[in-house]
């Protein structure tokens, strides 16, 4: 068995990508379904399954050709499977329960090997054994091919890959509750909510790609500030350069993947998130009563001596909750409203994160908030 360094070229950000090791010529790698905890944010922590100790798994990426061996370890408390969405193999590796292969007792390993038959293309793994539990807590990745030959105008400085997730977490509790069908509260990036998600660190200049997978129950239209990109690739495939176009948002379906391409010439911290109002928020409670123009002053003030800490809000919209959510004590593990930024808070959370286009970086870390040179 011989280890290699695995050439890693796709940053998942909050997240990784697994090592392999080869042997005869076959790239190996192992997962492990097991229970875990992830922290989606400073402070909050959720009771998820993952894969390797994290959701989402880590990012298996392999070059068109390859042939690979993935051995999958199951500790869960229950049965699994892996099915490998969007890659072509053989039918008993495809990993659906009953249908092409029996599942993965608690306890048990099972091996997968197949070649890479595709080009370049980005896709998913997931769970395909009690998916509406095994999903909603978690079991699910990236599975990136890498061309073999590369295309010069293909290349990208910055590939950055990105899981759309939605959970159901009730106010105050840590663990999801997979029997929800609609009502979720919690959006993330790789498993992450704003403040708790990295930034997408940028040099100007550089060509970035971002790949975004969605195994929610929702589609998500992801808008970046600051940029038209070029759509590049839906479902998997590249687009030929005739079908390829320019936007300012994408929809990501369930179950699919998109990718795209811009130049990073404008510096600045731009914002990257999913349109959907409510996909940007954090706890939502949907059981809130609507108090807009309800004038609460009368009735706060017989409230208040029995609780003099209480305070009506909603009446005006719900900004001043985001204003003062840093300093309103919440129930256990919960994150709060809003977040700190350059010049005020930050309202938007959830599926949210910032790209940070620079000039003159030396390193990807993180370089803090952007310094405007044209506010007077």
């Amino acid at each position: 068995m011989q280890k290699i360094p695995a050439p890693f070229s796709i940053i998942t950000p909050n997240s990784h990508s697994l090592n392999w090791t080869m042997e005869a010529g076959v790239k190996v790698f192992r997962l492990t379904a097991e229970p875990i905890k992830r922290e989606f944010a400073p402070g909050f922590v959720v009771n998820c399954w993952g894969y390797n100790g994290q959701t989402p798994g880590p990012t298996i990426e392999v070059v068109e050709g390859d042939r690979v061996r993935i051995f999958v370890t199951n500790h869960l408390p229950e049965p699994t499977t892996i099915h490998w969405h969007g890659i072509l193999l053989p039918s008993d590796m495809d990993g659906v329960t009953g249908l092409n292969q029996a599942p993965i007792q608690p306890g048990e390993t099972f091996k997968y090997e197949f070649t890479i038959r595709q080009s370049a293309s980005t896709h998913m793994y997931h769970s395909h054994y009690d998916e509406m539990t095994q999903i909603a807590m978690g079991l699910m990745g990236l599975f990136i091919i890498h061309p073999k030959n590369p295309i010069e105008e293909e290349k990208v400085d910055r590939d950055f890959a990105i899981m759309l997730h939605e959970w159901a977490i009730p106010i105050g509790a840590a663990t999801p509750n997979p029997m929800v069908m609609l009502d979720f509260n919690y959006f993330t990036f790789n498993s992450t909510v704003w403040p708790g998600t990295e930034p997408l660190i940028v040099k100007k200049g550089q060509k970035v790609r971002i790949r975004f997978a969605n195994l929610s129950m929702n589609s998500h239209p992801i808008h970046l500030h600051g940029y038209e990109f070029t759509v590049v690739a839906l479902g998997g495939k590249r687009l030929k350069p005739s079908a390829q176009y320019e936007a300012v948002t994408v929809n990501v379906p369930v179950g699919d993947t998109r990718e795209i391409e811009f130049i990073a010439n404008n510096p600045g911290d731009w914002a990257l998130h999913c349109h959907k109002s409510h996909h940007v928020m954090n706890g939502m409670e949907h059981e809130i009563p609507n108090m807009i123009g309800v004038q609460q002053e009368t009735i706060e003030k017989q409230i208040k001596k029995i609780l003099p800490d209480y305070m009506s809000m909603g009446t005006n919209g719900m900004g001043e909750m985001f204003n003062m959510g840093h300093s309103m004590k919440g129930p256990p593990n919960y994150l709060p409203l809003g977040s700190p930024g350059p010049f005020g808070t930050i309202e938007m959370s959830g599926m949210f994160t910032v790209v940070k286009v620079r000039e003159n970086l030396s390193d990807y870390k993180d370089p803090g908030w952007y310094q405007s040179t044209s506010r007077p």
